[in-house]
């Protein structure tokens, strides 16, 4: 079965060059050109990925974001910007964003992050189920949800693909050229996106985020995941 894409562009010649090329790698593209006609397509149907320009008529790339993970936090996004501001960016990460590429962009790298994350959600944790505890947090990495005292929370592709490294590496630092290599599959993004990515993690994962006891930071160097309280 082919992957399901959803691609949101409003410029009709980019538009028309990323359906070609997404198609010619084997997906089935399902195009919207503003952010009403996309925001119809998501209530009616379910994705593989979604392919969403920031700046839309209508409902902005952002909003669509952010209304999708209030429902669908399984979906990868990837967002495509033409805001050269770092802040624009991380406010994408921040609000469920998996990965973006900066206008203008090469066929060749978009082609290479939708690969990435196509190949992220299909990989399997290393543990037989994808359940395990830290503290006091129940994890179902298969369910991409964490559970403490009852309550659930949703984990994004991206935090279940490096949650998943984490507690492969339980108790070892794992180095950002790790994460680079195991969850985006190149070295193409910047240290900011992978710190926020963590910080979001952090803030589901950790009972004060301020004071994490289980994510630790190991300072330039990487993450290091404590299954114990210190």
């Amino acid at each position: 079965m082919s992957v399901q894409i959803l691609l949101v562009e409003d410029d009709l010649a980019l538009r028309t060059v990323l359906h070609d090329a997404l198609q010619h790698d084997g997906h089935t593209v399902t195009v919207a050109s503003d952010g009403d006609e996309a925001q119809a397509v998501l209530r009616e149907r379910t994705f593989d990925l979604l392919v969403l320009d920031v700046m839309l008529p209508g409902p902005s790339g952002l909003e669509i974001l952010q209304a999708l993970r209030r429902r669908d936090q399984g979906t990868p996004v990837l967002l495509l910007t033409a805001r050269a501001a770092e802040a624009d960016r991380v406010l994408g990460l921040e609000l469920g964003a998996d990965d973006y590429v900066t206008k203008p962009f090469s066929l060749r790298e978009l082609r290479a992050r939708v690969k990435v994350l196509l190949r992220r959600v299909e990989r399997r944790p290393a543990t037989a189920s994808g359940r395990f505890r830290i503290g006091a947090v129940e994890v179902d990495l298969d369910a991409y949800a964490l559970t403490r005292a009852g309550s659930t929370v949703r984990l994004s592709p991206t935090e279940r693909a490096m949650l998943s490294l984490l507690w492969q590496q339980r108790g070892r630092v794992v180095e950002r050229s790790q994460f680079l290599q195991h969850v985006w599959g190149s070295a193409t993004i910047g240290d900011r996106t992978i710190d926020t990515h963590l910080l979001h993690l952090r803030q589901k994962l950790e009972r004060d985020p301020r004071r994490p006891r289980h994510l630790l930071t190991v300072h330039g160097v990487g993450y290091r995941l404590a299954l114990e309280e210190p």
